[in-house]
């Protein structure tokens, strides 16, 4: 099935460019050039991927992300210009997925886009044998990308759900912030620790009394304790 890819983005030339990169890779593009069309269109179409620029007229990119994290896990990539880490931080905070800096590469954008769609909507497309991972009361259906607590489902944006099923998948081992950043994101990060911390710490709020599972193993990295 094709996939939809909404870029918000208030400069008209770069988001001509990026729309046209998106366009030979097989993609459908919508637009919206401020965060109040951004939210509109995202809540009249079927979107799979969210290019999202952080300073917009109207909404900022940070408010659009945070209202669409309440109803929608679907991937978000961030733009930003400011090299501030802590603004980084903060949209990771938000829900979002990666980011990218101003000024960048076309085909790097599509390269992190292409891997983000892939990773979230191959299990869906191609459904395996292997569809359930549970343990301790945490149960995650594969093809829906469900993941519910106690019979209670929660909704987790897409690294959050990676991050969870990566240290189930590997109970009891020791994974470390290296690890999991070459399994996530794949390619050389830019950031620091506190990235990866960041949305550990989202997860865990999100899995509520079940977030001892995670485990912090000081100086390595986290494991996933199916026993506590």
């Amino acid at each position: 099935m094709q996939k939809t890819i909404l870029i918000v983005e208030d400069e008209d030339i770069l988001r001509e460019i990026v729309k046209d990169y998106l366009l030979n890779e097989g993609y459908n593009v919508l637009e919206a050039a401020d965060g109040k069309e951004a939210l509109t269109i995202f809540e009249e179409h079927e979107v799979h991927l969210i290019i999202l620029d952080i300073m917009l007229p109207e909404l900022d990119g940070w408010s659009v992300c945070r209202r669409i994290r309440k109803s929608s896990n679907v991937p978000i990539i961030m733009l930003t210009a400011r090299v501030d880490e802590d603004d980084t931080l903060l949209g990771f905070e938000l829900g979002a997925d990666d980011y990218v800096t101003k000024p960048y590469s076309p085909q790097i954008l599509l390269a992190r886009a292409k891997r983000l769609i892939d990773s979230r909507y191959s299990s869906a497309d191609n459904v395996s044998n292997e569809d359930i991972l549970t343990s301790n009361g945490i149960y995650v259906h594969f093809p829906s990308r469900t993941v519910t607590v106690d019979g209670e489902t929660i909704t987790l944006t897409h690294t959050e759900f990676e991050i969870l099923t990566y240290l189930m998948q590997n109970q009891g081992i020791i994974i470390t912030r290296e690890q999991l950043i070459i399994k996530i994101w794949g390619y050389e990060f830019a950031g620091d620790d506190r990235t990866v911390n960041s949305h550990i710490r989202n997860l865990r709020h999100k899995l509520g009394h079940k977030a001892t599972c995670i485990a912090t193993v000081v100086r390595s990295g986290y494991k996933f304790e199916g026993n506590v």
